[in-house]
């Protein structure tokens, strides 16, 4: 496997491109455009290359890469495009529509409107979910993001402040959790936020029962929900990186038997494992839906109740998260 791209190349990469799209006159105000630093045309004239690098230097690899997929926006650039897909991955392909979340109550009932336009309706127990609909800047949806949301969404809310807000939206979330090792990881993730930077961390979307996306519906004639009707947690990253967390209880590849009291305790609950048997079936769908997933872009990762409860939990999701952040060079200061 070809070894990474370093940043010193991505940045070259960068300034060739714009170095040759743009005349020197027209340099400064395209680096403006792209939230770089303006300068003089006397400086372009000189060098366009060296003009752009010096904007670009103190650059980290995580914001050359927005800022490459940016330009590619807008404009074509070959060698551009190499060096960016030497990078890896790099995410889900498509416009964000519809985040439907968070149910803590009885399932949302979810109707593709228009294939057309990918326009979403939820025609029963919207009352119960929360629904984000806004773009996605080039950070993915950060908590910030999610917290300024709720504030103009809960009228009560309107004049608190940052940290008033982040609580009442986090126990709001909580709520939708339905098992312990869920709470568990909700919260060892949520002691982020309060950490320097942490409001800028991606926000972990507990209970994710669409995340429709026209890359992962291309024919009018399939619309609907995704097979896997909800997702345990989703963050969505920068440059379009999505990753989707399972926690994997025994209801996850086994069914209750026939002599189980299923109708005092619901299959998702009782995890006896005297009343339950192995399931090829359900073990097959699973991990059928994570191939697609994968294939998609996604990036799925799954982790055994039993470890975080029976083990050392907090410590494995504590090393779970800080290699995942260090992975997408995204770790809080």
């Amino acid at each position: 496997m070809a070894p990474p791209v370093k940043a010193e190349t991505l940045r070259s990469s960068i300034a060739s491109a714009l170095a040759t799209t743009f005349k020197s006159y027209e340099l400064p105000q395209a680096c403006e455009a792209l939230g770089l630093e303006s300068g003089t045309e006397d400086e372009a004239f000189r060098s366009k290359h060296r003009y752009v690098m010096a904007r670009l230097r103190q650059r980290s690899l995580t914001e050359l890469t927005t800022l490459a997929l940016r330009f590619l926006d807008e404009y074509d650039d070959a060698d551009l495009e190499v060096t960016l897909a030497s990078l890896g991955p790099r995410g889900v392909d498509g416009e964000f529509k519809n985040l439907i979340f968070a149910a803590n109550g009885p399932k949302p009932k979810i109707v593709l409107r228009s294939a057309i336009n990918n326009d979403l309706e939820i025609t029963e127990n919207a009352e119960y979910c929360l629904t984000y609909t806004r773009p996605l800047t080039p950070a993915g949806l950060t908590w910030r993001d999610l917290i300024t949301w709720w504030r103009e969404t809960v009228p009560d809310l309107r004049n608190a402040d940052d940290i008033q807000v982040s609580r009442n939206l986090y126990a709001r979330l909580r709520a939708s959790l339905d098992s312990p090792p869920e709470e568990m990881l909700f919260d060892i993730y949520g002691a982020f936020y309060p950490q320097p930077g942490g409001l800028d961390l991606p926000a972990l979307i507990p209970q994710v029962y669409l995340h429709y996306d026209p890359q992962l519906r291309r024919s009018p004639a399939t619309p609907g929900p995704l097979p896997r009707q909800r997702m345990d947690f989703l963050l969505l990253l920068p440059n379009r990186n999505r990753v989707v967390i399972e926690i994997d209880g025994v209801q996850h590849y086994s069914t209750l038997t026939a002599d189980a009291p299923s109708s005092r305790t619901p299959d998702h609950f009782d995890m006896n494992p005297d009343h339950r048997r192995p399931d090829t079936r359900k073990y097959s769908e699973m991990v059928s839906e994570d191939r697609r997933l994968r294939l998609e872009g996604y990036e799925v990762y799954r982790l055994g109740g039993y470890e975080l409860i029976a083990r050392d939990g907090k410590r494995i999701l504590l090393d779970f998260f800080h290699a995942l952040f260090v992975r997408h060079n995204i770790a809080p200061s």
